[in-house]
């Protein structure tokens, strides 16, 4: 995994948060959700199926995991966890809260309106609430 190189378009569109033991942990810049995506280290890789069954059932515990935190953590109506690859070829998973007075609320996060960009201050912030999860789950 340490040759790993993430797809530009994930890299101009997230800052990095964290590494899991088979993920890195990227936050989606777009302040209007809580919003992470999550990366198996692992290049070449651009369908689950193409995971051995351990790393299968590795990305789907990373991805429950942190996201029941992040419901718990930001009080979301309800967790969105999705895998697409339809822009951005390279395996990734989105986990995404949601809230009923969100922005695009029942609607999909993807394709509708335009991302808020974080501002310095509450991206710090957020940055160190999920890095402390994070590491809990580390541990």
């Amino acid at each position: 995994m340490n040759d790993f190189t993430l797809d530009q378009r994930l890299d101009t569109d997230t800052f990095p948060i964290a590494d899991l033991p088979l993920c890195r942990v990227l936050l989606m810049n777009d302040a209007r959700y809580p919003w992470v995506i999550l990366v198996p280290r692992l290049n070449n890789i651009s369908e689950v199926f193409e995971l051995s069954e351990t790393d299968q059932a590795q990305l789907w515990q990373e991805a429950t995991q942190l996201g029941s935190v992040m419901k718990t953590l930001f009080e979301g109506d309800k967790l969105n966890i999705a895998t697409l690859g339809n822009v951005v070829k390279q395996l990734h998973i989105h986990v995404v809260v949601r809230h009923q007075a969100d922005a695009t609320w029942p609607a999909p996060v993807w394709g509708n309106g335009s991302a808020e960009p974080y501002e310095l201050e509450p991206l710090a912030d957020l940055r160190d609430q999920l890095i402390a999860h994070i590491d809990r789950l580390n541990a």
